[in-house]
């Protein structure tokens, strides 16, 4: 036993320290590639972007403390980006050069490269960005292509960089060296390098677009390109994949794999969209408390992948997305023919802010939800450029997560902006529920806000008040749906996301609509094989009069109603539990409404118990049983208390003859009816009585047809007046 216990020991090692070498050659080779993509260097433009971007986002000093100062001339704004590469290696290029600016400062004072009386102070900002470049490049030459456009302002600060190559090199030393690090990445906050490394391993999030494939055929379609499904992340090796545990339109890739995968033409024709988990998280809340014909507003334009996968997941036909503050027309333009090509037809372009938009507005009355993604500080997103591009943020979120912090007053500003914006979406009377969703980390801006203004009571008396309700999609083994918000902290595998949804509360009064629920579990497709009818009004207004009680009887399908509990009882989760009509026991009633039906006509004609022949006088037992007066009396006699079955059976209209009733002449004088006594016989129960008290008794003898009745008989054109 030790010996094999060795064993087991000796190969887990063995194991483990193959996937060491196997991630070390990988990672090694990564770095090789990076290094000689860095080494060559980025076009003109680029440099021109990025410095561009530099100019809008950089840390600015008090005046006293100012060594190095940039003009004005670059302006920060509209940079001119021929590709979605060179945009991305645009901001990535000015957010390093963000990073490590106090430190790019003293390398230009040190080595005396500034002041440089040949170049303006307009051009500081290209400076800095090219050092960095420069730097990073070991301080080689950059290699340069014969078909590249040149721009005269990148080759003159190029030219006395390199002149000045060994000067910078022995001063970015020194930097290093007082610092006590082995490369510049030390130099930066703990803080800023968790950050990094995260985002080095940070999977890729892609939902799938229904509107123009089927998730089974993105699975043929991955497959065939050689990728594997897996479990879970961990499993992650090669070209794999899995499913999200929280979404189940969301796909999940190694990071290592983003070049291929956005070269794949799943993402090129927008079957698979690229975007960070925390969108989706919000959306699929929305999508949770949705009906069938209900409108969204989403607040703010900047999220274009956000508005495109809510109009995915609402109905294409009777919903609409309202996307606010789409200010400018080049931008609606553009927004329009993404959408297009996404085929999400149902998404309306509004040109005013949230804020702008009263709760009278003619175009929103069928808005039922609002999903709110305010600014925020973003320090819990890994990968800022990435979710900047995506989400479509003001560059301006870079100079904070540079820091790793943000300063007290502008979080400040940046929670009041929320609180006004949240509050303002709860004064929407009509609305049902609210989503409100952030990447920051900071309480001040998730649980401060959303407290704040449910304690407002902004929505006023006239309308039920709103409730924290926890996602309905929550159903993890880490995420209990009884907690009040939803926190994921940033992490290796995710950014981090906050997420409040806040319902209104139902009338207690009110007695609760199935309707609804059952369409949400129709389209879940959780009521296959059932046939929901719609109830006339009679047995609608039957059913406010009286409560309904639990079926004895168990339907056949409870298979059915196995597969929608779960969602029943979700549904119920906002609703008073006090209402009249429970949606199970409507689930149970509609299954056991065809098996009734079949029914039905039997029950019809069940005769109800005839009076013991004992109860009459004498004289009346031997009257024939198909008298109108004597099934009037046993209706009468015989009524009994509604049960649950009676009601739900629906009736059907049944033509009913009866036959003529032979009213008996009498002789005033006292005689008898001339009709024969032999088959009818009538009496006066007493002296005093009513109409009521002539009675027929129920006679089991043979009933003679009319034709054999006595021709001396009384007939009348009208008998039963």
């Amino acid at each position: 036993m030790p010996s094999s216990k060795s064993n087991l020991v000796l190969s887990s090692d063995i194991s483990n320290v193959r996937e060491m070498a196997i991630s070390n050659e990988r990672e090694t080779t990564e770095k090789s590639i990076t290094s000689l993509i860095e080494n060559n260097g980025y076009q003109d433009s680029v440099y021109i972007n990025a410095a561009k971007i530099f100019q809008g986002i950089r840390n600015e000093k008090p005046e006293d403390k100012i060594l190095v100062r940039y003009g004005n001339e670059l302006e920060p704004s509209l940079p001119d980006f021929k590709d979605e590469c060179s945009q991305r290696s645009s901001y990535e290029l000015a957010f390093s050069a963000l990073k490590y600016q106090d430190l790019l400062e003293n390398i230009l004072l040190d080595s005396c490269f500034y002041p440089c009386q040949s170049i303006p102070d307009e051009l500081t900002s290209l400076i800095v960005v090219m050092l960095y470049d420069l730097q990073d490049r070991k301080f080689q030459a950059r290699q340069i292509s014969d078909e590249e456009e040149s721009i005269p302002e990148v080759r003159e600060v190029e030219h006395y960089l390199y002149s000045f190559k060994t000067k910078l090199a022995a001063a970015l030393a020194r930097c290093r060296i007082k610092h006590d690090a082995l490369s510049i990445e030390y130099i930066l906050p703990e803080t800023i390098r968790k950050q990094e490394q995260r985002a080095s391993a940070l999977p890729l999030y892609a939902w799938i677009n229904t509107c123009k494939s089927s998730p089974e055929d993105i699975y043929r379609e991955l497959k065939r390109e050689g990728f594997t499904k897996v479990e879970s992340v961990s499993d992650f090796e090669g070209y794999t994949y899995c499913l999200d545990k929280h979404c189940s339109d969301v796909l999940v890739f190694p990071a290592s794999l983003k070049e291929e995968i956005l070269n794949l033409e799943l993402f090129t024709h927008y079957k698979l969209i690229l975007q960070d988990k925390s969108r989706s998280l919000a959306v699929h809340s929305v999508k949770a408390l949705l009906n069938m014909d209900d409108d969204i507003i989403v607040a703010h334009m900047g999220s274009r992948m956000t508005a495109a996968h809510m109009s995915v997941l609402s109905n294409q036909s009777t919903s609409k997305v309202f996307v606010c503050g789409v200010k400018s027309q080049a931008k609606e333009l553009e927004m329009k023919e993404l959408f297009t090509r996404m085929e999400c037809g149902n998404i309306e372009l509004l040109h005013e802010d949230f804020t702008e938009i009263g709760p009278a507005d003619q175009r929103i009355q069928k808005a039922k939800v609002i999903l709110l993604l305010p600014r925020c500080s973003g320090l819990g997103v890994s990968n800022p450029i990435e979710f900047i591009l995506n989400e479509h943020e003001d560059a301006g979120l870079l100079r904070d997560l540079s820091q790793g912090s943000v300063a007290e007053k502008k979080l400040h500003i940046l929670a009041e902006q929320q609180l006004l914006e949240l509050m303002h979406a709860m004064r929407f009377n009509k609305m049902q529920a609210i989503v409100y969703c952030t990447c920051s980390i900071y309480p001040e801006e998730n649980e401060a806000v959303v407290n704040k203004a449910l304690e407002s009571g902004v929505e006023g008396s006239k309308v039920q008040p709103y409730r924290l309700s926890p996602p309905l999609w929550c159903n993890s083994e880490t995420e209990s749906p009884s907690d009040i918000f939803f926190k994921m902290e940033p992490s290796e595998i995710s950014n981090c996301c906050f997420l409040a949804v806040l319902a209104r509360q139902r009338d207690p009064a009110e007695i609760m609509s199935v309707k609804d629920i059952l369409a949400r579990a129709a389209a879940k497709g959780l009521l296959e094989g059932l046939d929901i009818g719609k109830s006339s009004k009679r047995e609608e207004k039957r059913k406010k009069k009286s409560k309904v009680t639990p079926q004895r009887n168990v339907p056949k399908d409870t298979w059915v109603q196995s597969n929608i509990v779960e969602f029943l009882n979700r549904e119920m989760i906002p609703i008073d539990t006090n209402s009249e009509v429970s949606p199970i026991k409507a689930i149970s009633d509609i299954s056991q409404k065809n098996m009734k039906q079949t029914n039905s006509s039997i029950q019809l004609k069940k005769i109800t118990k005839p009076i013991s022949n004992s109860s009459l006088p004498g004289m009346l037992k031997n009257t024939p049983n198909l008298s109108s007066m004597s099934k009037v009396f046993e209706r009468r006699t015989h009524i009994r208390k509604p049960r649950a079955e009676d009601k739900m059976v629906v009736l059907k209209p049944v033509e009913i003859v009866l036959p003529p009733v032979m009213v008996p002449y009498f002789n005033p004088q006292g005689n008898k009816s001339q009709i024969s006594t032999q088959h009818y016989y009538y009496s006066w129960i007493e002296k005093k009585s009513s109409a009521r008290d002539f009675i027929p008794s129920l006679s089991k003898r043979v009933i003679k047809s009319k034709e054999t009745l006595p021709s001396t008989m009384v007939k009348h054109s009208r008998p039963w007046i």
